[in-house]
Protein backbone atom coordinates (compact mmCIF):
# COMPACT_ATOMS: atom_id res chain seq x y z
CA UNK A 1 0.00 0.00 0.00
CA UNK A 2 3.07 2.31 0.89
CA UNK A 3 6.55 2.04 -0.23
CA UNK A 4 9.19 4.54 0.32
CA UNK A 5 12.37 3.35 -1.66
CA UNK A 6 15.59 5.52 -0.71
CA UNK A 7 13.95 8.88 -0.03
CA UNK A 8 15.49 11.99 0.35
CA UNK A 9 13.59 15.23 1.21
CA UNK A 10 15.70 18.61 1.21
CA UNK A 11 13.87 22.25 1.79
CA UNK A 12 15.84 25.14 0.93
CA UNK A 13 15.59 26.65 4.47
CA UNK A 14 15.20 24.15 6.75
CA UNK A 15 18.14 21.18 5.39
CA UNK A 16 17.40 17.96 4.93
CA UNK A 17 14.40 16.53 6.38
CA UNK A 18 14.97 12.90 5.60
CA UNK A 19 17.67 10.90 4.41
CA UNK A 20 17.40 7.79 2.35
CA UNK A 21 14.20 6.36 4.07
CA UNK A 22 12.79 3.21 2.88
CA UNK A 23 9.83 1.43 4.37
CA UNK A 24 6.93 -0.64 3.51
CA UNK A 25 3.59 -0.79 5.09
CA UNK A 26 1.06 -3.57 3.58
CA UNK A 27 -2.14 -3.68 2.99
CA UNK A 28 -4.37 -3.47 6.17
CA UNK A 29 -1.21 -2.27 8.37
CA UNK A 30 -1.16 -0.39 11.43
CA UNK A 31 2.16 1.22 11.68
CA UNK A 32 3.01 3.95 14.32
CA UNK A 33 5.53 5.76 12.91
CA UNK A 34 7.43 7.86 16.03
CA UNK A 35 10.88 10.16 16.80
CA UNK A 36 11.23 13.25 18.54
CA UNK A 37 10.46 16.50 16.77
CA UNK A 38 11.70 17.61 13.77
CA UNK A 39 13.24 13.75 13.28
CA UNK A 40 11.13 13.75 9.70
CA UNK A 41 7.63 11.99 10.83
CA UNK A 42 5.42 14.99 9.19
CA UNK A 43 7.84 14.97 5.74
CA UNK A 44 6.89 11.67 5.72
CA UNK A 45 3.33 12.13 5.73
CA UNK A 46 3.29 14.60 3.65
CA UNK A 47 5.58 12.63 0.73
CA UNK A 48 2.73 9.75 1.14
CA UNK A 49 0.56 12.35 0.74
CA UNK A 50 2.08 14.21 -2.50
CA UNK A 51 1.67 17.34 -0.79
CA UNK A 52 5.36 17.27 -1.30
CA UNK A 53 7.68 15.28 -3.83
CA UNK A 54 10.98 13.74 -2.59
CA UNK A 55 14.18 15.38 -3.40
CA UNK A 56 15.34 11.73 -4.45
CA UNK A 57 13.85 8.10 -4.51
CA UNK A 58 10.42 7.07 -5.01
CA UNK A 59 7.34 7.02 -2.86
CA UNK A 60 4.64 5.13 -4.49
CA UNK A 61 1.01 4.50 -2.37
CA UNK A 62 -2.21 2.71 -3.39
CA UNK A 63 -0.53 2.12 -6.86
CA UNK A 64 0.81 5.75 -7.74
CA UNK A 65 4.32 6.38 -7.82
CA UNK A 66 5.72 10.34 -7.12
CA UNK A 67 7.67 9.92 -10.50
CA UNK A 68 4.55 9.41 -12.56
CA UNK A 69 2.05 10.89 -10.72
CA UNK A 70 1.47 14.47 -12.48
CA UNK A 71 -0.11 17.58 -10.14
CA UNK A 72 -3.74 16.79 -12.17
CA UNK A 73 -3.93 13.51 -10.95
CA UNK A 74 -2.72 13.39 -7.46
CA UNK A 75 -6.50 14.23 -6.71
CA UNK A 76 -7.10 10.78 -8.01
CA UNK A 77 -4.92 9.45 -5.04
CA UNK A 78 -6.12 11.43 -2.62
CA UNK A 79 -9.65 9.82 -3.55
CA UNK A 80 -7.67 6.90 -1.77
CA UNK A 81 -5.92 8.54 1.46
CA UNK A 82 -7.69 10.03 4.13
CA UNK A 83 -5.78 12.50 6.47
CA UNK A 84 -6.64 13.55 10.23
CA UNK A 85 -4.53 16.02 11.59
CA UNK A 86 -3.49 17.27 15.31
CA UNK A 87 -5.39 20.72 14.96
CA UNK A 88 -8.64 18.72 13.77
CA UNK A 89 -9.07 21.43 10.88
CA UNK A 90 -13.11 21.41 11.00
CA UNK A 91 -15.17 24.39 9.85
CA UNK A 92 -15.87 26.53 12.40
CA UNK A 93 -19.93 27.66 12.90
CA UNK A 94 -20.87 24.49 11.56
CA UNK A 95 -22.07 21.40 13.12
CA UNK A 96 -20.42 17.94 12.93
CA UNK A 97 -22.88 16.75 10.39
CA UNK A 98 -22.21 20.25 8.31
CA UNK A 99 -19.02 19.27 8.31
CA UNK A 100 -19.46 15.94 6.98
CA UNK A 101 -21.33 16.78 4.55
CA UNK A 102 -19.51 19.63 2.98
CA UNK A 103 -16.43 16.66 2.35
CA UNK A 104 -18.88 14.70 0.75
CA UNK A 105 -20.32 17.67 -1.14
CA UNK A 106 -16.51 18.56 -2.33
CA UNK A 107 -16.14 14.22 -3.58
CA UNK A 108 -19.03 15.22 -5.59
CA UNK A 109 -21.86 13.05 -3.52
CA UNK A 110 -25.20 13.23 -4.58
CA UNK A 111 -27.98 15.23 -2.94
CA UNK A 112 -29.93 12.61 -1.79
CA UNK A 113 -26.71 10.53 -0.10
CA UNK A 114 -25.06 13.10 1.72
CA UNK A 115 -27.65 13.14 4.42
CA UNK A 116 -27.89 9.32 4.86
CA UNK A 117 -23.89 9.02 4.46
CA UNK A 118 -23.10 11.66 6.88
CA UNK A 119 -24.98 10.45 9.48
CA UNK A 120 -23.55 6.76 8.96
CA UNK A 121 -20.09 7.69 9.03
CA UNK A 122 -20.86 10.12 11.97
CA UNK A 123 -22.26 6.72 13.53
CA UNK A 124 -19.36 5.04 12.68
CA UNK A 125 -17.00 7.32 14.82
CA UNK A 126 -19.54 7.01 17.27
CA UNK A 127 -21.07 10.45 17.35
CA UNK A 128 -24.69 9.35 16.07
CA UNK A 129 -26.29 12.31 18.96
CA UNK A 130 -23.78 15.00 18.28
CA UNK A 131 -24.72 15.10 14.56
CA UNK A 132 -26.54 18.87 15.14
CA UNK A 133 -23.90 19.80 17.89
CA UNK A 134 -22.09 22.72 16.57
CA UNK A 135 -18.22 21.65 16.40
CA UNK A 136 -17.66 24.36 19.03
CA UNK A 137 -19.65 22.29 21.63
CA UNK A 138 -17.64 19.52 20.60
CA UNK A 139 -15.07 17.88 23.21
CA UNK A 140 -11.64 17.58 21.72
CA UNK A 141 -12.08 13.92 21.40
CA UNK A 142 -15.21 14.48 19.69
CA UNK A 143 -14.24 17.05 17.61
CA UNK A 144 -11.36 14.56 16.26
CA UNK A 145 -14.26 12.06 15.68
CA UNK A 146 -15.90 14.00 13.33
CA UNK A 147 -12.41 14.99 11.25
CA UNK A 148 -11.65 11.18 10.84
CA UNK A 149 -15.35 10.78 10.14
CA UNK A 150 -14.88 13.75 7.43
CA UNK A 151 -11.53 11.54 6.45
CA UNK A 152 -13.65 8.62 5.55
CA UNK A 153 -15.79 10.23 3.05
CA UNK A 154 -14.20 8.37 -0.02
CA UNK A 155 -14.25 5.00 1.86
CA UNK A 156 -10.26 4.87 2.03
CA UNK A 157 -7.72 1.57 1.75
CA UNK A 158 -4.92 4.29 4.14
CA UNK A 159 -5.79 6.41 6.63
CA UNK A 160 -2.82 8.91 7.84
CA UNK A 161 -3.26 9.85 11.05
CA UNK A 162 -0.42 13.01 11.82
CA UNK A 163 -0.06 13.44 15.72
CA UNK A 164 -3.87 12.68 16.02
CA UNK A 165 -3.95 12.70 20.11
CA UNK A 166 -1.32 15.57 20.40
CA UNK A 167 -4.22 17.92 21.74
CA UNK A 168 -6.24 15.56 23.47
CA UNK A 169 -6.16 13.83 27.44
CA UNK A 170 -5.53 10.71 27.91
CA UNK A 171 -9.11 8.78 27.84
CA UNK A 172 -9.81 11.02 24.80
CA UNK A 173 -6.37 9.33 23.38
CA UNK A 174 -7.14 6.06 23.95
CA UNK A 175 -10.98 6.40 22.24
CA UNK A 176 -9.30 7.89 19.31
CA UNK A 177 -6.51 4.70 19.26
CA UNK A 178 -9.69 2.24 20.11
CA UNK A 179 -11.36 3.99 16.66
CA UNK A 180 -8.49 3.34 14.61
CA UNK A 181 -8.00 -0.16 15.79
CA UNK A 182 -12.09 -0.97 14.74
CA UNK A 183 -10.97 0.86 11.42
CA UNK A 184 -7.74 -1.06 10.85
CA UNK A 185 -10.29 -4.62 11.73
CA UNK A 186 -11.89 -3.59 9.12
CA UNK A 187 -9.09 -3.75 6.69
CA UNK A 188 -7.70 -0.32 6.15
CA UNK A 189 -4.04 0.07 6.42
CA UNK A 190 -2.89 3.44 8.84
CA UNK A 191 -0.09 4.84 9.49
CA UNK A 192 0.24 7.12 12.37
CA UNK A 193 2.71 9.66 13.62
CA UNK A 194 3.18 10.03 17.34
CA UNK A 195 5.39 11.41 19.81
CA UNK A 196 3.30 9.39 23.31
CA UNK A 197 5.83 7.02 23.83
CA UNK A 198 3.43 5.50 26.83
CA UNK A 199 0.51 4.90 23.99
CA UNK A 200 3.16 3.18 21.36
CA UNK A 201 4.02 1.12 24.82
CA UNK A 202 0.28 0.62 25.85
CA UNK A 203 -0.12 -1.63 22.33
CA UNK A 204 3.01 -3.23 22.03
CA UNK A 205 1.41 -5.68 19.05
CA UNK A 206 1.35 -2.74 16.34
CA UNK A 207 4.39 -2.15 14.50
CA UNK A 208 6.20 0.97 15.42
CA UNK A 209 9.01 2.50 13.27
CA UNK A 210 10.97 5.03 14.14
CA UNK A 211 12.56 8.01 12.66
CA UNK A 212 15.35 10.45 14.38
CA UNK A 213 17.14 13.24 12.51
CA UNK A 214 15.67 12.07 8.94
CA UNK A 215 16.93 8.62 9.20
CA UNK A 216 14.86 4.52 10.25
CA UNK A 217 16.32 3.91 12.77
CA UNK A 218 14.27 1.83 13.97
CA UNK A 219 11.49 -1.00 12.97
CA UNK A 220 9.71 -2.84 15.38
CA UNK A 221 9.16 -6.01 12.84
CA UNK A 222 12.91 -6.36 12.56
CA UNK A 223 14.76 -8.63 14.16
CA UNK A 224 17.19 -7.97 16.32
CA UNK A 225 16.17 -4.49 16.27
CA UNK A 226 19.59 -1.89 15.04
CA UNK A 227 21.89 -0.41 17.40
CA UNK A 228 21.62 2.95 18.24
CA UNK A 229 17.84 3.45 18.52
CA UNK A 230 16.84 6.59 20.12
CA UNK A 231 14.21 5.84 22.28
CA UNK A 232 12.12 8.66 21.48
Amino acid sequence: MIKLTEVTKDYSRRGRALDGVSLHVRKGEFVFLTGHSGSGKSTTLRLIHMADRPTSGEVRVCGFSSELTSDREIWKLRRKVGCVFQDFRLLPGRTARENVEFALEVTGSSRTEILPRANRLLAQVGLSAKGGAFVEELSGGEQQRVAIARALVNDPPVLLADEPTGNLDERASRGILELFRELNASGMAILMATHDLEMIRAYPKIRTLELSEGRLVFDSAAAPAPAGRSGG
